[in-house]
């Protein structure tokens, strides 16, 4: 009983607080405000991905925003049936700058989170590692109505939900072609940067899945919005 008072008198507090928090405390710290594309992945902004999850119209809107503000270029998909429905997906184009090998299905929250990834990890840590910019990523697909490993007594697949991306290489504007294959194995600056995407990758999905996690990975990071810190 206490801790539902406790959680009572805390909300209550939070909510006619708001004012002075939209006023005075950044958006990555407060609750309150919608999503920006360039908030850092902390609980707050976990807290309003998930939120985005229940709310299609909000979620769409923050994709709008960041369109906006060039961060990304998609367009809506329209829903799907069949025996793998999708409600809401949009068709991921680019980022920015950052060209796709081809464009891709995807639910509203992992297109936003693919933003942020490539807008707040993988674009400056070309330029900052390897001296030179990310113009391309490689990607294996996304939506694809199938169980897990395609067993069929397996649980279904979070690419069924357009909700995972598998990506497997990157290209930069110098012509090197970095791929997680290639790199992954290796040791200098261009492994490091695979290695330390796939690090980055993981506080911006619920799970990050790469070649150490098994044989069926060693050619791509799996990048899903299930679970929550799952990071192999």
């Amino acid at each position: 009983m206490r801790y539902w008072v406790s959680l009572i008198v805390i909300l209550a507090a939070a909510y006619f607080c708001s004012p002075w928090l939209n006023r005075h405390v950044p958006s990555e710290y407060n609750p309150f405000t919608p999503l920006v594309i360039t908030d850092p992945p902390n609980l707050i902004t976990r807290y309003k991905l998930r939120k985005l999850d229940n709310n299609p119209h909000e979620c769409l809107a923050a994709l709008e925003r960041a369109q906006t503000e060039g961060a990304i270029q998609f367009s809506n998909a329209g829903n799907m049936g069949g025996k793998c429905p999708l409600t809401d997906p949009v068709r991921v184009r680019g980022f920015g700058d950052v060209a796709l090998s081809s464009s891709y299905l995807a639910s509203c929250r992992l297109a936003l989170s693919s933003a942020m990834f490539v807008g707040q990890v993988a674009k400056p840590l070309a330029s900052q590692e390897l001296g030179s910019r990310l113009v391309k990523i490689d990607h294996l697909g996304s939506y694809a109505c199938r169980n897990v490993y395609n067993k069929p007594d397996a649980r279904l697949s979070e690419h069924a939900t357009a909700e995972a991306l598998d990506i497997a290489g990157f290209e930069l504007a110098d012509g090197r072609h970095l791929t997680v294959l290639k790199q992954w194995p290796q040791t200098g600056t261009e492994a490091q940067y695979i290695h330390t995407l796939f690090t980055e990758s993981c506080p911006f999905f619920g799970n990050s899945i790469g070649p150490d996690y098994n044989a069926a990975h060693a050619n791509h990071f799996h990048l899903g919005m299930r679970w929550f810190g799952f990071c192999r």
